[in-house]
């Protein structure tokens, strides 16, 4: 069983930013990719960015070049890098694990963009 806990969500002003972690325990292959995805009221959850085990990146596009994902494999911890935030970017944030053809979910972190 994986466990996912993120932190590092709140309310930050258009054009500021924000530093988002989670951090997995439990059973966890050295093989799998980690990742954030999004929701905002009334929206489908969204991908925002998964990075692999080796290192490989996708981002969406709509955080290209504003928002940063890494990882540190010996804490099995992933970060995102959240700079220039605008209000759309308002959502719930997930941590999520896939790993063997499972999928794990953190509990969620409210981003708020507001002035």
């Amino acid at each position: 069983q994986v466990q996912l806990v993120e932190s590092g969500g709140g309310l930050v002003q258009p054009g500021g930013s924000l530093r988002l972690s989670c951090a997995a325990s439990g059973s966890i292959f050295r093989v799998n990719v980690m990742g954030w995805y999004r929701q905002a009221p009334g929206k489908q959850r969204e991908l925002v960015a998964t990075i692999t085990s080796d290192g490989s990146t996708v981002l969406s596009y709509s955080v290209k070049g504003r928002f940063t994902i890494s990882r540190d494999n010996a804490k099995n911890t992933v970060y995102l890098q959240m700079n220039s935030l605008k209000p759309e970017d308002t959502a719930v944030y997930y941590c999520n694990l896939e790993m063997l053809g499972f999928r794990s979910w953190g509990q969620g972190t409210q981003v708020t963009v507001s002035s």
